[in-house]
């Protein structure tokens, strides 16, 4: 029998409507606010008409969120997928006619996600160490800030506009030397808000959303300084008309540039799915509910996003790790919170324009500041330490890279260095991949044995044998056969454990009285004794 001890985990469906509609409700208010202006920015940067940014997130909202399968993450416009974005609209000549081409390759990409999903792929983001995912989020967290800088300062965009995330730190003097002192002040006293609104969550106006606090200060002030007859046109938000773009844009001739056409395909549909797979295991991470994620079927949810997406016009969608972190900050229950931020995405894109373009764009970088700051807080880097050395370097190894190149190459940076670290630790080649594990049954419980190494790359083998144990019995896990268990891993075995309590049984891990901890966290590696 379940604890009544246990967290009440929130209903799906209509009944989760039901029971978390204000929670959801506001949660997805707070994110809609977060998800206009990075979608707006999002599209510029890659080229695309700006209001496309708004389509694909209203998709990715109203839409992808009735069958997506994780509860917590926002799906919209992929800031990971600009520089690919925006290298196949030059890639099929640029201008409108490169867009539409580029959609056409977007359709297909998306259906090939489709494809993913069925053919149950979203497993391999299982094969990814957890310091390195980690390292993503402080990383997306400080590109966040470093992006957002010029914007809080009222900088000229064409004094900033195409640089790299490295161009623009170095250039952060530079941007302090050109400030607009009205728009600066409202962002300063925004951003103010945004961080000290926590410590008021004991008193009524704390109750207040932070966000909506700002923008009740913040469009006030704009209009008290007159910014639309004092201020550049920059210093204010700037939105299309979404009537006026919305129709069947994608244009398939591309495929008769084959080369061209392939090569955009597959960088869609290979780095969005892995993106927004890796966002739904980081999300898992830091739900209070510990939930699993279906990673399939959300990978499904993205791929019909994608295509109906492109058919329209907007962007390739993902889970979208800032959004979806700042989702879960803001108390938010189940999916639905998701379709609430695409509703007043909607709702506000058709009856409220003229407000959105009273919001100075100073006080939105206030906001996304603090979402980065969350992301890199510098608690994730003595956590990090805390787990051990070796966890720390992967994770500012993953940091640097994913500054200096990008997403991928980053993660990528933090595989290798996790993998030359099992090498130089006596991790056999032959473990890398499999870990020898046997399961066998006496009476009422389970003995899992596994032998060599218990590492971030083979675990997906020891997975699926512990998924195969049914709900209800004791099951042991017994490690002393083993040369290395690694920090994903210990962290992966006890939320196993945690997650087969849940179905009345019991989870018992063995076998590491002869194996060194590097660190006394309990989540740290494992080195058998020589």
């Amino acid at each position: 029998m379940k604890s009544t001890s246990k967290i009440q985990v929130p209903k799906d469906g209509w009944a989760g409507l039901k029971e978390n509609f204000i929670t959801d409700a506001t949660s997805g208010f707070v994110v809609f606010l977060l998800a206009m202006p990075l979608s707006l920015g999002i599209a510029k940067a890659s080229d695309f008409p700006p209001i496309m940014g708004l389509v694909t997130a209203i998709i990715g909202g109203i839409l992808v969120s009735l069958f997506s399968g994780s509860r917590l993450t926002i799906k919209g416009p992929a800031a990971g997928l600009i520089v690919v974005v925006a290298g196949a609209v030059a890639g099929f000549g640029g201008g409108e006619q490169g867009w539409e081409l580029a959609l056409g390759a977007m359709v297909i990409a998306g259906l090939i996600q489709i494809l993913f999903g069925l053919l149950k792929f979203g497993k391999l983001v299982d094969i990814f160490p957890l310091s390195a995912i980690h390292g993503m989020l402080a990383a997306i967290g400080l590109i966040i800030i470093v992006k957002q800088i010029p914007v809080f300062l009222d900088v000229n965009p064409g004094l900033y506009r195409g640089m790299s995330t490295i161009e623009m730190i170095t250039s952060i003097p530079f941007f302090l030397s050109n400030f607009d002192p009205k728009a600066t002040l409202i962002g300063a006293y925004s951003l103010a808000i945004m961080l000290g609104w926590p410590y008021l969550k004991d008193f009524k106006l704390g109750k207040i959303p932070a966000p909506l606090m700002v923008l009740l200060v913040a469009i006030p002030s704009e209009l008290a300084m007159d910014f639309k007859h004092t201020e550049p046109p920059y210093a204010l938000l700037h939105i299309g008309n979404l009537v006026d773009h919305l129709s069947f844009n994608a244009d398939f001739s591309g495929i008769f540039q084959t080369g061209t056409f392939i090569k955009y395909v597959v960088m869609f549909a290979l780095i969005g799915s892995l993106e927004s797979l890796l966002t739904v295991k980081a999300i898992d991470l830091i739900d209070p509910y510990k939930r699993k994620s279906n990673t399939n079927k959300d990978l499904i949810a993205v791929g019909v996003g994608n295509t109906v997406s492109a058919l329209l016009g907007g962007l390739p969608m993902i889970s979208e790790v800032a959004r979806s972190s700042a989702n879960v900050n803001q108390g938010a229950k189940t999916r639905w919170a998701n379709f609430f931020h695409g509703f007043f995405l909607l709702v506000f894109v058709l009856v409220a324009t003229p407000v959105i373009e009273l919001i100075p764009n100073a006080a939105l970088a206030a906001m996304l500041i603090t979402v980065g700051i969350k992301l890199a807080h510098p608690k994730e880097f003595v956590h990090t330490f805390q787990i051990g050395k070796e966890q720390l370097a992967i994770f500012l190894i993953t940091i640097i890279f994913t500054l200096v190149e990008d997403l991928l190459v980053g993660i990528a940076a933090g595989v290798l260095l996790k993998m030359i670290l099992h090498l130089a630790n006596g991790t056999p080649i032959s473990s890398f991949f499999k870990a020898p594990t046997q399961v066998s049954f006496n009476g009422n419980q389970y003995l899992v044995e596994i032998d060599k190494a218990a590492i971030f790359s083979n675990f997906l083998g020891i997975k699926r044998k512990l998924e195969e144990i049914p709900g209800g019995f004791q099951v042991t896990i017994d490690l002393k056969n083993t040369k290395l268990v690694d920090h994903s891993v210990m962290e992966n075995l006890h939320r196993f454990q945690d997650a087969y309590a849940d179905s009345g049984g019991s989870v018992r891990i063995i076998g590491l009285e002869n194996h060194k901890a590097v660190s006394n966290h309990s989540l740290a590696a494992r080195m058998a004794r020589t």
